[in-house]
């Protein structure tokens, strides 16, 4: 058991959220009770994540992304009010982590994504591009670009969208979690032979054929399951805390 405090001083000492700035709030967004025996994670603070919550007895929700975004709607209204209401009956802490749970080193969204794809990981110094250095960098085994879309698409468990010729050899790869298409250019700049994120826009496609990186878009919600599981582990340890990590499967 730990306290609510306890629980929001040691995921601030860990992901640092003073040093990014974001889209919407970071750490505690809905108070709920004051001692944490259970922890529950996932990624994006859904109705179904929040009822899979309550059903497994937790007291606080750990997410990637929260409920509150800049230029939101303020009213309590529809889809807000449904989880909002969930939360505050059963008492359920929800605590959201967004670029901060992107950027960690280790246990977050990129570092873990990383890991589960074999890719080694560049020093932060060397290996970091784009706004805020959210991208990272790494190696992977050489291979052409069609059998690393091929790892990619088994290890997550859906299609993903490769642009490249399936025969270019790649190895240095650049990778950014979620919706990061807009971070394409600051990777070629980077010299990266494939990048690899969660989404594609039109552009993109574009980009790809005519400076010769490859592109893999592999899912918002699959390229970022691992930060917040990892993160949640860590803390639960540290704390004394039960951790559960609850998947809602998300086609986009």
């Amino acid at each position: 058991m730990a306290s609510r405090e306890a629980l929001l001083g040691v995921l601030d000492d860990l992901l640092q959220p003073a040093a990014f700035k974001d889209y919407g709030p970071n750490g505690l967004q809905v108070e709920g009770r004051p001692e944490v025996h259970k922890l529950v994670t996932g990624v994006t603070a859904s109705l179904a994540l929040i009822d899979a919550a309550i059903e497994a007895g937790a007291d606080a929700i750990l997410v990637h992304h929260g409920l509150f975004w800049r230029g939101q709607d303020g009213r309590v209204t529809g889809w807000m009010k449904q989880r909002l209401s969930r939360l505050l009956a059963h008492e359920i802490n929800l605590f959201a982590y967004h670029l901060p749970l992107d950027a960690h080193p280790t246990l977050g969204n990129n570092a873990q994504l990383a890991r589960v794809l074999g890719i080694e990981l560049m020093p932060p110094e060397q290996g970091r591009f784009g706004d805020q250095s959210l991208g990272f960098l790494g190696h992977h085994p050489a291979c052409t670009a069609q059998a690393l879309a091929e790892q990619v698409q088994v290890t997550l468990g859906r299609d993903v969208i490769l642009v490249a010729e399936p025969g270019r050899s790649v190895q240095r790869v650049a990778l950014c979690t979620g919706g990061a298409q807009s971070y394409f250019e600051a990777a070629i700049a980077a010299g990266a032979d494939v990048f690899i994120t969660g989404e594609i826009s039109e552009p993109q496609a574009h980009y790809a054929r005519e400076c010769g990186v490859a592109y893999i878009a592999c899912g918002h919600h699959a390229s970022e399951r691992y930060g917040a599981s990892a993160v949640g582990a860590a803390v639960a340890g540290q704390l004394g805390l039960e951790h559960q990590f609850i998947d809602i499967p998300n086609p986009a």
